[in-house]
């Protein structure tokens, strides 16, 4: 054999075992972290969601950001909060934690929120304050702006709503593209997003250091799986895009707007925030002072005040009644 024909077998040997390697990983580290909440089929995808709360009172959604999964919420003792006075539902988004995210479809924040408009309507859950953070925040807008799925109220988090040169999000785009990004995803991508994987907790909770119950608590082994890194990848390429849809259409939104933005993320610029609530009709922008992207962690109070305003509404009513 030459010398090129051994490095090729050589090659493919590794990429096999890589590929076996983060199979059974995936296997092994979802029998370690089962689903937590309850699963639904709706449209032919099966989607992972917890409730909370009062089933009568009136209802918050909480969607989460890229690369997460709904114990983002129970972790910081927001869902615990909110459901002191509300029926919370979280879901694990498409791809997420323990919901699928089938091929035959491109996710963007319109074809999730069709998705989640169709689970809530199976779920009698209606007119819900919906709470987005991150990359949530757009799923979050494409909903209300449908017209066949009333909502009471968005509280938007740590989002990103214009479109600005964001060269990072091209270079976390890589298993999103098809097969080359299936054979990163299930080969190196694990072990490259492993290794990063502190420094981007770091980033996005700065200036505040990492909690430490999210050191705890947080799946981390279930963000590493293949299948969710090619989700989270599809999200950094679709971000840009989206926004740019978006952006005419912030005015046409009828519901009352909470805008909540750490005032030191170096994720998302708090710019977008403030952008974001000259575009509005109704919206209320609060800066959360020596916070970065995570704000749900920095103010949970400041968080679950934004919902309460907006349902004020519907307890008032409910107590009529």
């Amino acid at each position: 054999m030459t010398t090129g024909e051994i490095l090729f077998l050589a090659t493919a040997l590794l990429l096999i075992v890589l590929i076996i390697g983060n199979v059974v990983f995936s296997k092994l580290t979802e029998r370690r972290n089962p689903p937590i909440g309850t699963i639904i089929q709706c449209d032919g995808v099966r989607l992972h969601y917890i409730e909370r709360g009062d089933p009568e009172a009136p209802c918050v959604v909480l969607l989460h950001g890229n690369g997460s999964m709904l114990q983002d919420f129970l972790i910081s003792g927001l869902i615990d909060l909110l459901a002191q006075s509300h029926r919370v539902v979280c879901f694990d988004r498409p791809g997420f934690g323990f919901s699928q995210r089938p091929r035959s479809r491109i996710w963007d924040a319109p074809a999730q929120a069709a998705l989640l408009a169709n689970a809530l309507n199976q779920l009698g859950i209606s007119e819900p304050v919906v709470l987005g953070h991150s990359w949530g925040t757009l799923v979050a807008v494409a909903l209300s702006l449908r017209k066949d799925y009333p909502v009471r109220g968005l509280v938007l988090a740590s989002g990103y709503y214009f479109p600005t040169p964001r060269w990072d999000v091209w270079l976390m785009s890589g298993p999103a593209v098809p097969v080359l990004g299936d054979l990163v995803s299930y080969t190196v991508a694990p072990l490259i997003s492993w290794a990063i994987l502190p420094a981007a907790f770091r980033k996005i909770f700065a200036p505040r250091a990492v909690p430490q119950r999210f050191k705890n608590q947080f799946p981390s082994s279930l963000a590493l799986r293949p299948k969710q890194l090619r989700a989270a990848a599809e999200e950094s390429a679709l971000l840009v895009p989206t926004a740019a849809a978006f952006q005419a259409l912030y005015p046409n939104i009828g519901c009352p707007v909470r805008i909540l933005h750490g005032a030191e993320d170096g994720v998302i610029e708090p710019q977008q925030a403030r952008d974001l609530h000259r575009a509005m009709r109704r919206s209320e922008l609060r800066l959360i002072q020596n916070a970065g992207h995570m704000v749900t962690y920095a103010d949970p109070g400041a968080t679950a005040a934004a919902v309460n305003s907006l349902s004020e509404g519907a307890r008032a009513l409910r107590s009529v009644v």
